[in-house]
């Protein structure tokens, strides 16, 4: 058997061997250092070994060496170092205090690439997980920059989606310490991101590449690092990752960008799940013609809005409309004219309110809004007024002026119930009567005690 000599071996070694003062000041490393940190043994002689760990880790760093240096064996501590080219080490220890000598002797085991592989199993099942958990789409999108975030400098982060059949981009989501988010524009209008997509590849632009391919833009400060990649689902890309540095610190490097492309792939998945469960949620809750709230979601707001009330002693009000002689319209112009009279309403109506208030269609030409009225009972009546008014100019039914005109109804909390179905059953009743009477008027419901009012037009 061949004997090899102690300090052959310690050459031979994959794990980095050190030796420290109790300063931290570097007296030996091992040829190993420079595999695991970069540096070669002459360029670190003399230099406190604390100096190369990561600012995170610092804190914790010297409490294990003072622990080492008070006796105590060290077995299995990790922490992070920056190596020579800036990216980081994660390291395992093993550490003693040699005594006679007056220094620490320790053994560093790279885990850098075990680290990433658990961290890599970590960003996969966080960003499935926020697929399920958040509410929606701009909640998914701030999980996934905290997400990347910690695999990636992600200061400067932007979700960029693409609209296939109009060809367009929007920026949903847009962090950036230096620009606004862009107005939505067409796809060609951004030369980076339409590389991107249309080419479905991750582009990686530096300081040396950067002149090449980014356009001018005098106004505004160019970053020196552009990194995107194509959200890519079994349809095509649907959009694209943009992360940005303006700083050196912040720079990206090619196994950046494949890290990116690999965790792309879990992002897109992601999208892709929660726009179509916000697609079946709308479906569920809003009328698909006109794209006002259903009865189900108007029934679930008018619930919430009678809570407040009650609780803040406050009226609410509702107005059942009908529309009068809509069946005319279906009879002699055809249901698509029908239905293109029923979107105009609903945009009429939608002007005639305030955005917190609610314009729901219950079915056929029946249109109920929801106002909550404060203090002011006259408050619906006035509304109602001006949904007369509005009323009173013709619709444009794609070049043909038609006249139409509503049969309104109203009833006020508390006057005319404490309950949702109360209210909309004594609303319903009065727009019958207005409609009865010759429509094209406002009647509000017979008062439980008071007479009823009646404004007629």
């Amino acid at each position: 058997m061949h004997s090899i000599p102690s300090l052959n071996v310690v050459d031979l070694m994959l794990d980095a061997v050190c030796v420290v003062n109790v300063d931290s000041s570097i007296v030996f490393v091992s040829p190993a250092f420079e595999r695991i940190f970069g540096y070669r043994p002459e360029e670190v002689v003399g230099r406190r070994m604390l100096d190369m760990v990561h600012p995170e880790d610092l804190a914790l760093t010297q409490r294990q060496a003072r622990s080492v240096t008070e006796g105590n064996l060290q077995l299995h501590f990790e922490n992070r170092y920056v190596r020579k080219d800036g990216a980081i080490a994660h390291i395992r220890w093993t550490a003693r205090w040699l005594p006679d000598q007056q220094v620490r002797l320790a053994v560093a085991h790279d885990i850098t690439e075990r680290r990433f592989s658990e961290s890599m199993q970590a960003v996969i099942y966080a960003i499935s997980e926020a697929a399920h958990t958040t509410q929606n789409l701009q909640a998914l999108f701030q999980h996934i920059h905290q997400i990347i975030g910690r695999l990636l400098p992600a200061t400067n982060f932007s979700v960029a989606l693409y609209d296939a059949n109009a060809d367009s981009l929007s920026f949903p989501y847009h962090v950036n310490e230096h620009l606004p988010a862009p107005t939505p524009m067409a796809l060609a209008q951004d030369a980076l991101c339409a590389e991107v997509i249309n080419n479905g590849y991750t582009l990686l632009l530096t300081p040396e590449t950067r002149p090449e391919h980014l356009p001018p833009a005098p106004q505004q400060q160019p970053p020196l690092y552009w990194l995107g990649v194509p959200l890519q689902t079994q349809k095509g890309a649907i959009g694209a990752l943009v992360l940005q540095s303006y700083t050196e610190q912040g720079r990206y490097t090619d196994k950046d960008k494949d890290l990116l492309q690999f965790v792309s792939t879990q992002v897109a998945a992601a999208i892709e799940r929660k726009q179509m469960h916000e697609r079946l949620e709308h479906m569920a809750q809003y009328d698909p013609l006109t794209h006002l709230p259903n009865r189900q979601l108007f029934l679930d707001r008018l619930k919430t809005a009678l809570t407040r009330a009650r609780r803040d002693q406050r009226l609410l009000s509702l107005l059942f409309i009908d529309l009068d002689r809509f069946k005319e319209v279906n009879d002699t112009l055809g249901h698509a004219m029908g239905d293109l009279l029923l979107q105009r309403v609903a945009q009429r109506l939608l002007e005639c309110v305030r955005g917190s208030d609610t314009v729901a269609r219950l079915g056929g030409d029946e249109f109920v809004v929801l106002l909550e009225s404060g203090l002011a009972r006259d408050h619906a009546t006035a509304v109602a007024d001006k949904i007369l008014a509005a009323f009173g100019l013709p619709f444009d039914l794609e070049g043909l002026r038609l006249n139409i005109q509503p049969s309104i109804g109203i009833a006020i909390y508390p006057e005319h119930g404490g309950e949702e179905h109360h209210l909309l059953g004594h609303a319903d009743e009065a727009m019958y009567l207005s409609k009865k009477n010759g429509g094209n008027q406002v009647r509000v419901a017979r008062s439980l005690q008071p007479a009823a009012d009646c404004v007629a037009k």
